[in-house]
């Protein structure tokens, strides 16, 4: 049998003209997340099995149901000698981690197709650090054109059978995203990798707030496997607000007013190319751009709870997380400064919320979760008003500086933890997380809190509750939001309103405003995570 030429390392793919090495070239077969293991330890059905160049080494390549293995060839030696007592260690790569396959050709320039053939090259997605994937390749080099297309056409079937990877995205892209980066990041990092899985994909760039919804509601998905949104937590929040009502609709439900909404009909990929990134720190566990594209190719799912934001009986929007107060001021002060960039405009609103310091007269009723009712009870007070299974609401009035209500652990980089680092994804309840009124030093104390490992709500004016359902009414709009005195223009923030952060969106309600819990209700591209422990973390933020 032919074998290729030792040491090649042509990255030419067939069709494609000479363009030097591959992605990223593999340092050791083992760090594509395969190791030593013994070879009799592989007890599946063997699907091929031949001779091919890998490194500098002629191996003997195995392919399996569910893994690629291989070891290398070794000359017998005579007896005694030293180095044939040298362990023969196998190498192997999970075939759920390999994304494409080509075959590997050396073209001449201006050659547009053919060239002499040199084997094969798999495209595989490695984990290199907790959390972070990145895209590499690994060439099987055999000059065999027989051989490499049996090969190669069984990898192709096997790619095939994995009917949870889309084969079409819609891409919503906002280029307003952060330093207006977002059209950037999609050509240059996401798009080849989408190319090269062979996703079929139909752009489209959003033009003004909103217009993510109008598109959702009007345009085609049918033949879509999914939506990726390319851009910061309020795009992000837009899509899929845009995706739950476009169900509700097709569902036939009332969009104004929703009890119990039904799932999104398509999951959504999200690709951070905003300020803070919120959403997808929490989902990836990083926001790293080639990681949360990695996930969209492989199709990894999971389902996400979701928030109703409602004012007396009407909704609002659908949304993960949410800030009253602080959180709300401080938003639309940035909203304001628009002209600054991002990291600017962001540091420069804190600081002026800080300076204008105040508490909002409040009245939260909740609904807390069964299982920490009797904890809930002993830090509120009862209401005559109970909630299904015979659950109680609870209600604490009050002065308060910031309340926070997350359905997601709120990942960023001014709290690596979570600013909910209790709340998960998916396990059917939110964070009540409220900071009665204090002084501005003890305040910004508790915000440094956030940065460390230390217990950021270790203060005895932060109190926290798992819930899954929260009514805000603030108490009088005297005492609230004085936007001549904060310097807020009737633009950002309209008369007898008050401002909430919802996803990083500003949302401007008078009254009460009543959220709701909905467990899974949108499935989105992302993997399980790996949580940090303390020697990780490290911000320093404030």
């Amino acid at each position: 049998m032919p074998r290729g030429r030792r040491g090649s390392r042509v990255g030419v793919l067939d069709g494609g003209r000479e363009e030097g090495a591959p992605l990223q070239t593999v340092p050791s077969p083992s760090a594509l997340g395969g190791g030593p293991r013994l070879w009799e330890a592989a007890a599946e059905q063997v699907l091929l099995r031949g001779i091919f160049e890998i490194g500098r080494d002629s191996c003997d390549v195995v392919l399996g149901e569910r893994a690629l293995r291989w070891r290398p060839i070794r000359p017998e030696r005579p007896a005694g000698d030293s180095k044939s007592d040298l362990p023969c260690t196998e190498e192997f790569v999970d075939l759920k981690d390999i994304f494409s396959v080509k075959l590997k050709r050396r073209c001449f320039v201006k050659q547009h197709s053919g060239g002499t053939l040199l084997g094969i090259t798999l495209f595989v997605c490695v984990k290199k650090e907790p959390n972070k994937l990145k895209n590499s390749t690994l060439d099987l080099i055999n000059l065999s054109e027989d051989h490499c297309d049996l090969w190669f056409t069984q990898f192709k079937k096997i790619l095939a059978g994995f009917s949870n990877r889309p084969k079409a995205l819609k891409i919503l892209l906002n280029p307003q995203s952060h330093k207006k980066e977002a059209v950037q990041v999609y050509y240059e990092k996401v798009e080849p990798l989408l190319k090269l899985a062979g996703i079929k994909t139909d752009v489209t760039i959003t033009e003004y707030k909103g217009h993510a919804v109008s598109l959702l509601n009007e345009c085609e998905l049918q033949g879509f496997d999914g939506v990726v949104c390319v851009g910061g937590d309020g795009s992000a929040s837009e899509v899929a607000h845009g995706l739950l009502l476009r169900a509700q609709k097709i569902a036939g439900m009332d969009t104004d007013h929703i009890r119990t909404p039904v799932r999104a009909q398509l999951p959504l990929g999200i690709i951070p190319a905003g300020s803070t990134n919120v959403l997808a720190h929490s989902l990836y566990g990083i926001p790293h751009v080639v990681t949360a594209t990695m996930h969209i190719i492989l199709g990894h799912m999971q389902s996400v709870d979701v928030c109703t934001f409602s004012n007396m009986g009407k909704l609002l929007r659908f949304g993960f997380s949410a800030m009253f107060g602080f959180g709300g001021r401080t938003l639309a002060l940035a909203e304001k400064y628009r002209w600054m960039s991002p990291s600017q405009r962001r540091d420069f609103a804190v600081m002026k919320a800080l300076a204008k310091l105040k508490s909002e007269e409040c009245e939260i009723s909740f609904l807390p979760t069964d299982s920490s009712q009797d904890e809930q009870e002993m830090r509120a007070q009862a209401s005559p008003e109970s909630g299904c299974c015979g659950t109680q609401w609870q209600v604490i009035q009050g002065q308060f500086l910031n309340i926070s209500i997350m359905a997601i652990p709120c990942l960023c980089s001014v709290a690596p933890r979570g600013l909910a680092p209790d709340t998960k994804l998916n396990n059917g309840s939110m964070a009540l997380i409220v900071a009665r009124n204090t002084t501005r030093p003890e305040f910004i104390k508790h915000l440094k809190r956030y940065a460390s490992v230390k217990n950021q709500f270790n203060f005895p004016f932060v109190e926290t509750f798992t819930v899954k359902e929260v009514k805000i009414q603030p108490k009088n709009n005297t005492s609230g939001y004085n936007r001549e005195h904060e310097g807020v223009t009737h633009e950002s923030v309209s008369e007898n309103s008050f401002p909430w952060n919802v996803d990083g969106d500003l949302m401007e309600v008078s009254s009460e405003v009543h959220v709701r819990l909905h467990p899974r209700l949108i499935t989105l591209f992302g993997g399980s995570l790996r949580e940090m422990d303390d020697s990780q973390v490290t911000c320093n933020c404030l």
